[in-house]
Parts: C-alpha cells; structure tokens; sequence
C-alpha cells in the first residue's frame, strides 16, 4: 500500500502525518511531496526517513493513493495526472468540491456512496464538515428546512503565515500582514475574498457543500468571521426543522451519533470551546436550546479542530475507508 501525501511539509500535511500513525493504516510507503525548495530533504514517519520528492516523481512512483494539500492550482493541474496513472485522489483543496461528477465525502456521513470509479474524492472544506456532522443525524429525524450559521474561525485556517502575524503583534513587532487589518484583539468579519453578492467564497462554501452532502432543499446563509485563536473553529447555528423538534431527544442523538461528543450541561459551565478540540478528531457540540422567537427551531454552538477534523483526518477517513472497502 503505497501512499503519496502532496503538500506534506504545510501545516495540514504534517497533520496528516501524524494522523496516518494514529490511524495505524496498513502503509508500507510513504511518499512525501512537496514544492521544488523542499525536494531532497527528509521527514520522519512511524521512526522512518523518507526523501522528499516532486510530483513528476510521485506520479512516476504510481501510489495506490494520493491525498493533496497543496491548493486548488496544483489539484486542478496534477490530481487527473495521477488518476491517469491509476491513483486514488483524495482532494483537500476546493479545486473538485462543487463538481457534479466529484463526491464531496464526509466518511460518518456518506462514505457508503463511493465506488471504484471515484478517482477524484474531495474533502469538504472545515467548516462545513464540523456543521454537517451535527446537522446530518438531526435532518434525519426532523428534515431541516433552514440554517443560519455564524462562524468563529481560526487563523490556523488562513495557514502558518497568519499564526505568524498574530505572534508578531502579541510582541509588539511589526507584523507581516496577511490580513487587512490586526488580528489580535480584532475580528474579522471577512474569511477568504468577497463574491459579488456581497458574501465571501467561505460564506457560500457552507451553502453550497452543506447541500451537496445533505440535501439540495435545505436553505443556508452564513457569516464567516476570523478570530485571534490559533487553532479551532467554533460555529452558532440556528435550524429550522420541518417537524417540531424535541431538545431532549436532540440530545440523546448527538450524543450516539459517531465522531461527535456531546458537551451541553450550562449547570456545571459544560459547553465545546477550542482549547478542548484542540488536537482530537471528534466535533464538539453544546448549548442546545429552543429558539424562542421561531416555530420549530433550535441553536446549538459546535466546536472542531478544523486542521484535524476538518481537514487532516477527515481525508485520512477517506482513505481508510476506500482501503477497506476495497476501492482502489
């Protein structure tokens, strides 16, 4: 089982790494790709030095799989190459997400949708996988109608650049400025580049994958806001459900569903906060309550670690389970 990781010396490649051990997948090579700088250095796996190489390189290596996190420009261009070459491609970028011939998987959700045919396989973006995972059981059981959703996003999403910038100003030191504005002490109502309709691509992610993976009926708007937390992406989130939905029983269903931990006790001050996610694979979810001023509607404040859950080890889901489904 020969698995390539493109982007591996970037934040979510060294996560993935560290997820693959965790994961214990039956890898017996690893090939680590990164841009033209970084070929020829080493990085350390399961005790093991492995080369750095380029692309050409790794396609030429034929692996069985091949996860990328290298951006939208190296997927569009390189994943079909590699498909060509008989890969399975797992995509972390939104390069695959939104087209009709790609699935957009989260494996608690829909895995069981994949065939041998799917060569390209996108991962969603973090945001919309931690909301997913909340909302999938609960469409379920009440059909969701409509989601407003307002998130507290890390600066751990824009990359090592921006943990640099808010380093530099807790310092004092002038920063180098990936954002518009400072990040400490600020947010930003302002998470990746302005559409035309007034929202961000961030913003019409979670409309648009979250119909993808539950159900084209269901109306989403969203506020994507930057906050100074290094890692961790918090989400309030109003639903409105066809049927009257039962807080008790929203509750007892979260609380079983896989891949989500139930943090909700305002008695004790239980709720999901990031320093909690921080490093584990599971979404949190909390503060559970009726909405008051709407029939049949709720909040809820879900919590994940968006370089893990929403990134790193929802693709290393994927991979687990077209190997041992046999999907190659």
């Amino acid at each position: 089982m020969k698995l390539a990781i493109i982007g591996v010396t970037g934040m979510v490649g060294q996560e993935m790494l560290r997820v693959l051990e965790e994961f214990k997948l039956p890898i017996t090579e690893l090939i680590p790709v990164a841009s033209e700088k970084s070929v020829g250095k080493t990085i350390k796996f399961k005790g093991n030095d492995y080369k750095i190489v380029g692309l050409q390189t790794a396609v030429d290596e034929k692996p069985n799989i091949a996860i990328f996190s290298a951006g939208g420009a190296t997927s569009l261009e390189w994943a079909p190459r590699f498909t060509q070459a008989g890969v399975t491609v797992i995509d972390n970028s939104s390069a695959w997400r939104m087209d009709k011939t790609k699935k957009l998987i989260v494996p608690e959700i829909n895995a069981h949708i994949l065939t041998k045919k799917d060569k390209i396989i996108a991962n969603p973006n973090c945001s919309t996988i931690q909301m997913v995972m909340v909302l999938s059981p609960l469409h379920q059981l009440y059909k969701i109608k409509r989601v407003v959703v307002s998130t507290y996003q890390s600066i751990s999403g824009t990359g090592v650049k921006a943990i640099k910038q808010l380093e530099q100003e807790l310092k004092g030191e002038p920063a180098d400025m990936v954002y518009p504005y400072p990040i400490h002490e600020n947010c930003l109502p302002h998470c990746d580049t302005f559409l035309d309709n007034g929202y961000t691509k961030e913003e019409m992610k979670l409309t648009n994958e979250t119909k993808k993976i539950l159900d084209e009926s269901i109306n989403v708007t969203a506020t994507a806001v930057r906050v100074p937390v290094s890692g961790g992406h918090s989400e309030s989130v109003n639903i409105e459900f066809e049927k009257t939905p039962n807080v008790s029983k929203i509750r007892e269903i979260l609380h079983k569903t896989d891949g989500v931990i139930l943090k909700d006790n305002p008695d004790t001050n239980t709720y999901p906060m990031p320093i909690y996610a921080k490093g584990k694979n599971e979404v949190f979810v909390g503060r559970i309550r009726k909405d008051e001023s709407q029939q049949n509607s709720i909040n809820l404040w879900i919590v994940a670690d968006n370089i893990r859950k929403g990134a790193a080890t929802n693709a290393v889901q994927i991979a687990q389970y077209v190997i041992n489904n046999d999907l190659i």
